[in-house]
């Protein structure tokens, strides 16, 4: 039973929760607070709900790709449909509602994170980030059309990730601190976990602002565990343990990682965490226990300038190097060594990227020029390149999910 149907059955039958093993259950004072944030959302539809929940006959179809623009005077996620061949076909730009933010300092990544768009395929909902307005969207999601259906506070200041586990999801709030909010995705929207913020406890004067903000927050593969990345303001990578309940530990396993700024992270094959460190320009690879700790297993230097984002495909990264223009590929082993395969050029200031299902293609999302790059991954991970489409009004901007 899911996290949603567990809270709806509750609420249903007049009582608290049940518990779900020796970690699960939640105080009285957190389930009354979620059912009330329930409610309430339920009661607000400028907050619950927007537009309708139908879709017109023949609407949407195949597969896509998502890109985010950041823009401060009105975020947009804009639509592309994907060919057979790997190409992109602009169909449709869609206003989130909210207001994109640029972090202080930043040229071609205003977000200075990794995964503030998100896809979750098991609920066709698509989640992007308002770093301006604090505030999240929540799409349904039909081939490679969108329809928005919530607007949201994202429970802190800045969001500019977004972590997806089963109806989990966390978001992470880069200013003020820093600090991670719970919801509850229940049929398409989201509904806020009462009393499951974590603050970080960075410095929030720390500057310049771009690097001296948290850089991603994901789960673990197996979801026990939700991992934050501090980029330069401590150097750390803070691990929280995540109950079943939805709930995180009181205190992250806080692993210091002195000079090397780990900015964004994946996940190899073979399940180690793989962390993009832009201080020292390299890929690295970590066996994460279950106590939280990170042990160093290999690390290969890029060679380049600004390695900030990687992707894993199939045993494959991909690291995009905002300073050189370039996207760097490396193979993990399976006892977690790992070694460069080489780079490949794209337009200026490739940031984030996603990669198709079945990885036969990646998408680089550059913010010199708000262009996303498009290339057929083959044989030994290399790429080709495809071609390029212009994102309107997305320069400096953040944010790219494939379907």
């Amino acid at each position: 039973m899911t996290l949603a149907s567990r809270y709806l059955r509750s609420m249903a039958l007049g009582r608290a929760m049940p518990r779900v093993g020796r970690k699960a259950s939640l105080t009285a004072a957190a389930t009354s607070a979620l059912v009330v944030g329930v409610l309430a959302a339920a009661a607000n539809p400028a907050v619950a709900a927007v537009g309708h929940r139908s879709w017109p006959p023949g609407y949407g179809g195949g597969r896509a790709v998502f890109v985010q623009t950041d823009g401060p005077a009105g975020n947009e996620v804009v639509a592309y449909s994907q060919s057979a061949a790997g190409t992109l076909t602009e169909t449709a730009v869609y206003p989130t509602g909210g207001l994109g933010g640029i972090l202080a300092g930043s040229v071609v990544d205003h977000l200075a994170s990794q995964g503030s768009l998100v896809l979750d395929r098991a609920d066709n909902t698509l989640i992007a980030v308002n770093a301006g307005s604090n505030t999240v969207s929540v799409f349904a999601v039909r081939g490679d059309r969108l329809r928005l259906t919530q607007v949201i506070s994202s429970g802190g200041i800045f969001p500019v990730s977004v972590a997806v586990r089963g109806d989990l999801v966390y978001v992470l709030n880069a200013l003020a601190g820093g600090d991670v909010q719970g919801f509850v995705a229940q049929a398409g929207r989201l509904v806020p976990l009462a009393g499951s913020a974590r603050p970080l406890g960075l410095n929030p004067a720390a500057v310049p602002q771009y690097t001296n903000t948290p850089g991603q927050v994901a789960f673990s593969p197996d979801g026990s565990q939700l991992i934050v990345t501090t980029k330069a303001n401590g150097n750390d990578v803070d691990v929280f343990g995540v109950h079943t309940d939805g709930y995180l530990t009181a205190e992250p396993t806080v692993n210091s990682e002195p000079g090397t700024v780990p900015f964004a992270l994946a996940f190899s094959w073979s399940g180690d965490l793989v962390i993009a460190e832009a201080g020292t320009n390299a890929l690295a690879t970590f066996a994460l226990q279950q106590s939280g700790v990170i042990t160093q297993r290999g690390v290969v230097g890029t060679t380049q300038s600004a390695t900030c984002w990687v992707t894993e495909i199939g045993g494959l990264l991909y690291a995009s190097n905002a300073g050189s223009a370039t996207v760097s590929s490396a193979a993990v082993g399976p006892a977690g060594s790992i070694a460069l395969l080489g780079q490949t050029a794209t337009d200026a200031g490739p940031v984030d990227s996603a990669a198709s299902p079945g990885g036969r293609f990646l998408y680089v999302q550059t913010g010199g020029a708000g262009i996303v790059d498009e290339f057929a991954v083959g044989p030994g991970g290399s790429l080709t390149e495809l071609g390029s489409v212009t994102v309107p009004d997305a320069v400096g901007g953040e944010g790219i999910a494939a379907s």
